[in-house]
């Protein structure tokens, strides 16, 4: 039995996206947000942790790159990715009643607003911490609606009033499992290494300075984003993907080549990369 961390309350898109790499056996702890699933892995509450990283539509999630490039090192074990579809719920009492408020995640509003604007355009937008968060929030009377997934409305025995309700069909969100550093797993031929390149100071050709190292190596890179360090402004470290597995020769050269011209390199682990099927 493994002791997993997820991002909850119970219900969430990431509970969903977990259910499908864990068994009956495995212990699923639901946290308030990602800081807490994340220290709950440094702190020995669990052994690992999934959370959000990566939407097709919305982009990163600013807060998972963030806890992983500071604080007690974490490593990337694997990834799993999960198709985003919402649903508009109500209490099966009030079945037909008028919406005035709709409580959802920001990240699922963004990618709901064609439907809201069309069918419930004078209805007040309620922020929560996650789209099950909506959900449970529902059952207690806080708002006439929710917008969250048909996994939350079954968790919670509310009724789905409209389906399908994203703006973009086909939108996809990136997991990650987070453990304590430990011996990598195996190269397979299809993984994918993160790390974390923090930056002196910011200054002129600074990323293409990184990209460079990569390419001369013939390191494809599949996805990149900078953040700041919180220091002071003008300092910056990027989040890097690169294909391939650090033991591979070409990946390795890379790493290396950063080291050379970069504050800081914290590596983040090297994984299989999750099929179109996860």
């Amino acid at each position: 039995m493994t002791k997993y961390g997820y991002l909850g309350p119970a219900g969430t898109f990431t509970e969903a996206a977990l259910r499908q790499i864990t068994t009956t056996s495995d212990e699923l702890i639901p946290y308030a947000n990602v800081t807490a699933a994340l220290d709950a892995v440094r702190k020995g509450e669990v052994t690992k942790a999934l959370v959000p990283i990566e939407n097709s539509v919305e982009g990163v999630v600013a807060r998972t790159l963030d806890e992983l490039a500071t604080g007690e090192t974490l490593h990337i074990a694997a990834e799993t990715t999960l198709p985003v579809s919402f649903a508009l719920m109500v209490l099966p009492e009030n079945v037909g009643n008028e919406i005035r408020r709709i409580a959802t995640h920001p990240h699922a509003e963004a990618q709901c607003r064609s439907f809201i604007a069309r069918e419930w355009p004078e209805a007040e937008i309620m922020e929560t911490p996650s789209t099950a968060a909506a959900a449970a929030g529902l059952v207690h009377g806080n708002y006439d609606a929710a917008i969250a997934s048909s996994f939350a409305a079954e968790k919670y025995n509310l009724v789905k009033v409209a389906e399908n309700i994203g703006d973009n069909e086909g939108a996809v969100t990136r997991f990650v499992v987070v453990e304590k550093p430990g011996q990598l797993s195996a190269s397979t031929g299809n993984d994918r290494t993160s790390l974390a390149a923090f930056i002196d100071i910011d200054h002129a050709g600074a990323l293409l300075e990184i990209l460079t190292e990569f390419a001369n190596q013939n390191v494809n890179l599949t996805f990149i984003q900078s953040r700041p360090t919180g220091k002071e402004l003008g300092h910056y470290h990027f989040i890097i993907d690169a294909q391939g597995h650090i033991d591979d020769p070409a990946v390795h050269a890379a790493i290396e080549g950063l080291k050379r011209i970069c504050d800081e390199i914290r590596f983040l682990g090297s994984y299989p990369r999750a099929t179109k099927n996860d």
